[in-house]
């Protein structure tokens, strides 16, 4: 992979973001400075130097802009302000500058696929078929049926398993939405819309100090605006998933390198989040160098794995020469090219990564939270540790009543499940697991501080916060990991701390996967420019598993193990051992 300073662009990038290992923070579930059971900016500031601690250099803070919440801050009602119970403007001024002061750099998320319906902007549009503001969103006239029914204008599903088209009662048109009613799409061809979104979303937070953007939704700006339907892939639904048709449009280069030159004149990094787009070729396109658009993209194909993609909640079968095949697929996509890649196994919209790829059985969950991040650390990209992970969160217990699920797209799912089976007992309890193991209420429980009542998310144990803790955080906090240095919290640590020390092998080195049919280790080799080599092996089963070095490191030293015990070619359950070789 092409060094840093190789890259091609203009002397005011410095790619800084190559190296960057970036700390994700959900900041309803982060902590709690006053106690009014939602987390908040000054809880984040009072954790920075525990975040400093892990070894990580940048932040990316999840949606903090002021928003009605219908989707966790994801419907934006005024880019340029705060959500109140979060905090205002001053405390993001104050944010910034204590990350700064730390070293750690601070990147936000940039949602203008859509705004909230609660938006001035959308407000205007709405008022009459002439506002100034009308073409800022997509409307189109209704369709109508042989017997003079109304019909939107195609067949299109949102993301979250409704019809894309609402009818407005008061102007007789549709509007365009991919995901809810209350997040109408932007139009992206109307040229005032674009700049008033730079100025309002990107240039407002880039004046004050922000290091760059997570992208939402980043490939959804340009879409096809004759709306054609979308192929019938689930028969006898009244809409079809579109993805294909409304991601990657005619006009989405042209949009970035717009957003680019911005970009530039800040050293800002972006990393987008690029959904149904399969082929390697089309994703370099995004993140090359050379074309200045996107600094690197999220590929969903890792926490996808096993999903349907039309019941987004059902439970399905993968194995671990799947799980190699991705990585490998995303680890060598940038040879040959200057491209950039990420490596992530959680987010804000994922399951808990040891409950999804390993195993959060109480004897196992600390074995499996260090074999994932052994994982993550020795893979070449930008990578990313969401909020809890460092410490080993898992999923909810698969005891919890429906009620407890608080996100939009499993209340839509479970209740879409209820009317289409007349709430047949078995579907439900089906639908349910697929929630307990896939919903993204799994990543937004608060995270756990302490074994105090709550987790110790607020000051006062008697706070209720706004979603409920999960049930093991007594046995899975902050507080009990700090000092012991079998933990989960120091194995991150430790880990983050080698692979900044070995930088040009594990966080630029070129991977090579072994044994791809192996069902039960994940073997790979990592090669610096320098010759310098490393061997990764990971046992991803619940039983003991012998392994070989391969021949050409047989000499090469165990630098970073997942356990303390055991021996060389041997690997005791989720056990994982990373081995370097003298250059």
């Amino acid at each position: 992979m092409p060094s840093n300073e190789s890259m091609v662009g203009s002397s005011s990038r410095t790619f800084w973001f190559r190296d960057a290992i970036i700390y994700q923070i959900w900041p309803a579930s982060f902590r709690d400075s006053n106690d009014d059971g939602m987390g908040d900016i000054q809880g984040i500031i009072s954790s920075l130097d525990y975040i400093k601690s892990l070894g990580v250099n940048t932040i990316w803070l999840s949606p903090m802009y002021d928003s009605p919440q219908v989707d966790m801050g994801y419907d934006i009602s005024d880019y340029e302000s705060v959500y109140p119970p979060y905090g205002t403007v001053a405390d993001m001024d104050e944010l910034i500058k204590q990350c700064h002061n730390r070293g750690l750099k601070l990147i936000l998320d940039l949602v203008i696929n859509h705004t909230s319906d609660q938006h001035a902007w959308f407000k205007e549009s709405r008022k009459s078929k002439d506002s100034p503001k009308r073409d800022w969103y997509i409307w189109r006239p209704a369709k109508y049926d042989a017997d003079g029914n109304r019909k939107p204008p195609n067949n299109w599903r949102s993301n979250f398993n409704q019809p894309a088209w609402t009818w407005d009662e008061q102007t007789q048109e549709y509007y365009l939405h991919l995901f809810c009613p209350e997040q109408p799409d932007v139009n992206w061809t109307n040229d005032d819309c674009r700049q008033a979104i730079y100025k309002s979303a990107m240039e407002f937070w880039l004046e004050k100090g922000v290091n760059g953007f997570r992208v939402d939704t980043v490939n959804m700006y340009s879409k096809p605006m004759d709306f054609p339907d979308a192929p019938i892939v689930d028969e006898g639904a009244e809409t079809q998933p579109a993805g294909m048709l409304y991601c990657n449009g005619p006009m989405m280069h042209t949009y970035l390198k717009e957003m680019g030159a911005i970009l530039e004149r800040y050293d800002a990094m972006t990393v987008g989040e690029l959904p149904n787009t399969p082929k390697t070729a089309d994703v370099v396109k995004y993140v090359s160098a050379a074309e200045n658009e996107l600094s690197q993209v999220f590929q969903f194909d890792i926490v996808d794995i096993g999903r349907n993609p039309v019941d987004i909640m059902e439970v399905g079968q993968w194995n671990l020469p799947d799980m190699k095949r991705i990585v490998e697929k995303w680890q060598r996509f940038t040879e040959g090219n200057d491209a950039w890649t990420t490596v992530f196994i959680e987010n804000h919209d994922q399951g808990r990564s040891i409950s999804r790829f390993a195993s959060d059985k109480p004897e196992h969950v600390t074995d499996s939270g260090k074999l994932l991040a052994l994982m993550n650390m020795t893979l070449s990209g930008s990578v990313y540790v969401y909020q809890g992970e460092e410490i080993g969160m898992t999923n909810v217990p698969s005891t919890w009543a429906a009620e407890e699920y608080l996100d939009i797209n499993s209340i839509n799912y479970l209740a879409a499940v209820k009317k289409r089976t007349n709430n047949d007992a078995m579907a439900m309890a089906k639908a349910l697991a697929g929630v307990n193991l896939l919903g993204r209420d799994n990543a937004r429980t608060p995270v756990q501080w302490s074994s105090a009542p709550n987790g110790g998310f607020s000051n006062t144990p008697t706070t209720k916060p706004w979603m409920r803790t999960n049930d093991n955080y007594t046995l899975i906090n902050v507080e009990a990991q700090q000092e012991d240095p079998a933990s989960v919290l120091n194995f991150y640590r430790k880990a983050i701390a080698v692979r900044k020390q070995r930088n040009s092998l594990l966080g630029h080195g070129q991977f090579r996967l072994l044994e791809e049919d192996d069902e039960h280790l994940f073997k790979f080799v990592k090669i610096a420019d320098s010759g310098e080599k490393a061997f990764v092996v990971l046992n991803f089963t619940d039983k003991e598993q012998t392994y070989e070095l391969p021949s050409e490191l047989s000499s090469a030293e165990a630098v970073l193990d997942t356990r303390d015990d055991g021996q060389k070619g041997s690997l005791k359950p989720y056990q994982g051992r990373l081995y370097v070789a003298a250059k």
